[in-house]
């Protein structure tokens, strides 16, 4: 495929938007004279309380590869009206390119980019990748920042994505429900060390993810006598999002309260060694309220990727069926 490139100002994208949203009125009223010749896409944004990303349908005025990009790239910059969602590149960074060579598709932003949240650039970067891997001749999407790749928290860059890298509940399926065997870790009695508890034929909607479930059922707490609590039961989720298998979980502050005789390590490592025994995770990030700048207890950084860790692990204990 020949090589495509284009190299645009902020003005040049605002203008796309403009003549997008001029496109979109134009396409509405050629349907009804059965004139339109896009099909339907879904533009994927980030809600306000930026805990989600979710779909809303798109009539595209064109199939033609390199317009039908810029006329999408121009539904991601156009902020709604109602201010009831967030356009993914109408946040405070500046698109600055792209390069589409075969089934790749680079994306070059400025600097500001790197200025958002964890937790709002996965949501943010999940919200773009989804949207313009529908095109066809777009299997892959790649994010550089000034030319250079963008790296994730703990320096690996982030690489090449693909809609499937992004792991998380966008829609609204009708609810199953399905059993599941979690291994989770808890407490020991000193608050020390950590017990492995396999927890067996766990029923659960199969429309939440499996690592919000493992997380969820470390704040409920242990069902195993002998085993105990590591997290604040006031602690909510607000999301958890996994890409390139290293799983982000942004929780209320609650989470910075423990009413429980238990160690930061203990804690920090209930979570993550529960979430590294699901087969697409490796390692976890933690967030408060969208922020991982900040300590948990005044001692662990939770601007740390954590892995596994068994050196805490003292015993094993089995739900009673």
């Amino acid at each position: 495929m020949k090589l495509k490139r284009n190299c645009m100002t902020q003005t040049q994208i605002c203008l796309i938007a403009a003549l997008s949203l001029l496109l979109s009125v134009m396409t509405g009223c050629a349907s009804q004279t059965e004139n339109s010749t896009g099909r339907t896409y879904s533009i994927y944004y980030v809600n306000n309380e930026e805990t989600k990303i979710f779909a809303r349908p798109y009539q595209a005025a064109t199939e033609n590869g390199r317009t039908l990009l810029l006329e999408m790239i121009g539904q991601l910059s156009t902020i709604p009206e109602k201010m009831e969602y967030k356009a993914p590149l109408a946040e405070n960074f500046e698109l600055l390119g792209y390069v589409w060579d075969g089934e790749q598709l680079t994306l070059n932003f400025d600097a500001r980019y790197k200025e958002m949240g964890s937790i709002k650039e996965i949501l943010i970067r999940a919200a773009i990748v989804r949207t313009l891997t529908q095109l066809e001749g777009v299997k892959y999407i790649s994010f550089t920042v000034e030319n250079e790749p963008l790296l994730e928290n703990n320096g690996v860059a982030a690489g090449t994505m693909s809609a499937d890298t992004f792991i998380d509940n966008v829609g609204d399926e009708i609810s199953t429900y399905e059993k599941v065997n979690l291994r989770l870790y808890f407490a020991n009695e000193s608050g020390d060390g950590l017990v492995e508890e396999n927890q067996r034929n766990v029923v659960y909607n199969s429309n939440i993810p499996l690592e919000k479930l493992v997380v969820e059922k470390l704040i409920e707490g242990p069902v195993a006598e002998g085993d105990y609590p590591t997290i604040n039961p006031q602690t909510k989720v607000i999301n958890v999002t996994v890409t390139d298998r290293i799983c982000y979980v942004n929780l209320n502050e609650s989470f910075l309260s423990q009413p429980y005789n238990v160690t930061s390590d203990v804690t920090i490592y209930s979570i993550t060694n529960s979430l590294v025994e699901l087969p697409n995770i490796n390692k976890v990030q933690i967030a408060v309220n969208g922020d991982s700048s900040v300590s948990y207890k005044e001692s662990v950084s939770l601007s740390n990727i954590f892995e596994r860790n068994l050196d805490l692990v003292t015993s094993v204990s089995l739900e009673e069926e």
